[in-house]
């Protein structure tokens, strides 16, 4: 049962104006602490402050709000999703990583072409912040790229911008989509690319070539979570507070636990509480050491049931169900150190389903509406679940007895529905088939405007 409105405001949190110091901070350490590798990656550090830094920044401010209770249990949204070009967590690490990009360029003359495999959300926040900053002048094409490249199931979800509608900008910064069965495959071949392309590129052509895709590169960004919390909504003095996040990997919640480390005034260390989906349910499924639960189907239904494991759905369409594809992730390398957290000082896991999801979306659609959260009113129509997913499992949590907290903090991670956004048409992205396909869209994206083809 959900009741009043906690007695919390809204609260607006300006990364660069509040935490700027704090992120220096977080880079820094994150610095300190990494082995030397041989491929290229810049220095952990943004450019000088300036207005057009504070412009470029202002997309990545977010907001707390307060949610009420649900059932005996204190609910608040930390509302990562301000951004109107993404409407998810991964614009703040994008910033971040483009702002180091440019520092390098500032610092070397170096240009670099940021190279990632994504699911869809990530593609979309850095190719937004690349554009962001050609549009406040902290640099251009000639001097920053991107490559991009996604699994074919996530081409309902890639965003149009400007770097897809302006020829000249779509011919520097591709969106290639991998047609694979398993959508993990786009980060072999991506490291694979990388591996054959990074010298002929800055032979050639001058372009440092950067393969995002590491923990480091979002450590730093989501650590300012931690530090917004700390001056936003400090916990009351023996309140077990649990945060709860939809993950695949769970870099969020290990960004967020690093800031915690950086920040002394803590009396605890924070739980945690992951929610995941049946196609990649490995977190949770490592958490607690048991196999997915067997199924009964009901013909009467059309619905699969179990009751032996409460930390997986009861119901569900499908026992391999793609909830949300932006939860890709199989065996991640995050789950050890998951593991450990979790087990030393609280938190744990659930799956959830979308019969389940759906069970609930009224519910949740109310409740996110009191912080100025709009869901839309016919489920249909969403096209990222993250957040309705996190709902869904603090919820069943609590009903279950599986989530012991006084109050959760849910990260809002994403949300956006068929009206949010214009996607990509066919014509606006680039097919590839495989390392080779990669290779020559690197190339010819390095080409582009020196008056000669890869």
């Amino acid at each position: 049962m959900i009741h009043s409105a906690a007695e919390i405001p809204t609260t607006s949190v300006s990364v660069l104006d509040e935490h700027g110091g704090g992120l220096r901070r977080a880079l820094a350490a994150v610095a300190s602490g990494r082995p030397p590798t041989a491929d290229f990656a810049p220095t952990f550090a943004l450019p000088e402050p300036s207005e057009r830094l504070g412009a470029f920044f202002a997309a990545t401010d977010f907001r707390f709000a307060g949610l009420g209770t649900v059932g005996a249990v204190r609910l608040h949204l930390l509302d990562l999703m301000g951004n109107p070009g993404t409407r998810t967590v991964k614009s703040l690490a994008s910033h971040v990583i483009v702002a180091r990009a440019v520092a390098h360029t500032d610092r070397t003359g170096e240009a670099v072409m940021i190279l990632t495999p994504s699911s869809a959300n990530k593609a979309t926040a850095l190719r937004d912040a690349v554009l962001r900053a050609y549009h406040t002048g902290l640099t251009d094409p000639e001097r920053l790229r991107i490559v991009t490249v996604v699994p074919d199931a996530a081409r309902p979800k890639l965003w149009w911008s400007e770097l897809a509608g302006d020829p000249e900008l779509a011919a520097r910064n591709p969106m290639c989509v991998l047609d694979r069965e398993h959508p993990d495959h786009v980060k072999t071949v991506v490291l694979q690319a990388l591996k054959e392309s990074a010298p002929e590129l800055f032979a050639r052509y001058g372009f440092r070539l950067w393969h995002t895709l590491d923990l480091d590169n979002y450590r730093s960004a989501d650590a300012v979570r931690a530090f917004a919390e700390d001056a936003v909504l400090p916990a009351d003095p023996g309140a077990v507070r649990v945060h709860a996040h939809a993950v695949s990997s769970a870099f969020g919640l290990l960004g967020h636990h690093f800031g915690t480390t950086l920040s002394p005034a803590r009396a605890l260390p924070p739980q945690y509480f992951l929610v995941q989906h049946l196609a990649t349910p490995d977190m949770v499924r490592s958490l607690y050491g048991t196999p997915v639960p067997a199924y009964r189907f009901d013909p009467d239904t059309g619905l699969h049931h179990q009751d032996a494991d409460p930390h997986y759905p009861r119901t569900t369409f499908s026992t391999g169900e793609d909830l949300e594809s932006t939860f890709y992730t199989r065996a991640p390398a995050t789950s050890a150190a998951m593991n450990e957290l979790i087990r030393g000082n609280g938190g744990g896991g659930v799956v959830v389903s979308l019969h389940e999801c759906l069970g609930r979306y009224g519910e949740i659609r109310a409740l996110l509406a009191r912080a100025g959260t709009t869901l839309p009113a016919d489920p249909r129509s969403l096209r990222e679940w993250s957040l309705v997913m996190v709902m869904t499992g603090v919820m069943n949590g609590i009903d279950r007895g599986l989530l012991q907290a006084d109050e959760v903090v849910v990260h809002g991670s994403g949300s956006y529905g068929a009206d949010d956004f214009v996607p990509l048409s066919g014509a606006e992205v680039r097919d590839v088939a495989g390392v080779a396909d990669v290779r020559k869209a690197l190339l010819d994206a390095a080409a582009a405007g020196c008056g000669a083809a890869a």
